[in-house]
């Protein structure tokens, strides 16, 4: 009798054994509602000029800064051009007339004339001069105020002409500045260094690319959910993104819908959903902060 208690009470206990393995697994499976990949927007950071990479002050995994300077390229040549080109302006423009020193004996004779004509004006009152004198005295200021005005625009005439001459060498200097500005290498955006493409003292030419950087502060899961799903579910929602760090558990996090396609498309091969059997699936971008565990490529599920 006890041996037959014994069996009957093994039997349960294997049972409900059983019965709790399932349920822990049906747990499982019920413990996210999508899955999907980690991602972020990746910049790849290319040469805007050609020559030797003086410096490339960068790292794979190194945080960067945007408007951070991070390296150059060579710039000699161009930096000997735009000397050229000012040496040639200083030329042309050492052609321009000095219009102060060249009227500046007519500017005498002009103060000589007006002291004549005031003093055969005194003399006039005085019935010692006559009418005529005063007539040629201003006669003589009126030819020597035209010639003044004369000189004076034939020599603006001539530095403008000299001035206008150095516009295009003044364009091609400010394409050199640009030019130069181009061989600092500045990185754009606030980021990490993903990966790294070359190395100093490499030849760099336009549109080679140095480096890629992503902004992994904040990272986005893409996941796919079903189309039961995709009607209970709105932009800026709430959600908890669970990911494993070992076998048996996982940390948590919270994020944030951003995004939700418009358009079904046939379950990935790489996801799978809650429902196995939905052909048909939704894609959503969930934004999570990083709290630097997070990488790109990193599997995640989501509960709704």
């Amino acid at each position: 009798m006890n041996q037959s208690m014994n069996n009957t009470m093994k039997n349960i206990a294997g049972i409900l054994t059983t019965a709790l393995l399932v349920a822990a697994c049906n747990g499982d499976k019920n413990l996210y509602d999508a899955s999907g990949t980690f991602e972020a927007v990746e910049t790849i950071v290319s040469a805007e000029a050609t020559g030797t990479i003086r410096t490339l002050l960068l790292e794979e995994g190194q945080l960067l800064h945007a408007g951070q300077s991070v390296g150059s390229i060579d710039s000699v040549q161009l930096y000997l051009k735009k000397k050229q080109l000012q040496a040639q302006i200083l030329a042309v423009l050492s052609k321009r007339p000095d219009i102060g020193s060249q009227v500046a004996s007519l500017r005498e004779q002009l103060k000589q004339a007006e002291r004549e004509q005031q003093r055969i004006t005194r003399l006039l009152k005085a019935d010692a001069a006559t009418q005529k004198q005063l007539d040629d005295a201003n006669a003589q200021i009126a030819i020597i105020q035209k010639q003044i005005e004369g000189i004076q625009s034939s020599l603006s005439i001539t530095s403008s002409s000299l001035n206008e001459e150095t516009s295009p060498l003044q364009v091609q200097i400010e394409q050199l500045n640009d030019q130069l500005h181009k061989c600092r290498i500045i990185n754009p955006i606030e980021g990490t260094v993903l990966t790294k493409y070359t190395e100093a003292n490499e030849m760099a030419t336009t549109g080679k690319p140095l480096y890629k950087i992503a902004d992994i502060a904040t990272i986005t899961l893409r996941a796919y959910v079903t189309g039961d799903q995709f009607a209970s579910i709105k932009l800026n929602q709430k959600v908890h993104v669970l990911v494993d760090t070992d076998k048996d558990n996982y940390k948590t996090y919270e994020g944030t819908i951003e995004w939700i396609s418009d358009k079904a498309e046939f379950t990935p091969k790489t996801i799978q959903t809650k429902d196995e059997r939905a052909n048909l699936v939704y894609a959503v971008k969930i934004r999570v902060k990083n709290d630097g565990f997070l990488k790109i490529g990193m599997y995640g599920e989501v509960k709704l």
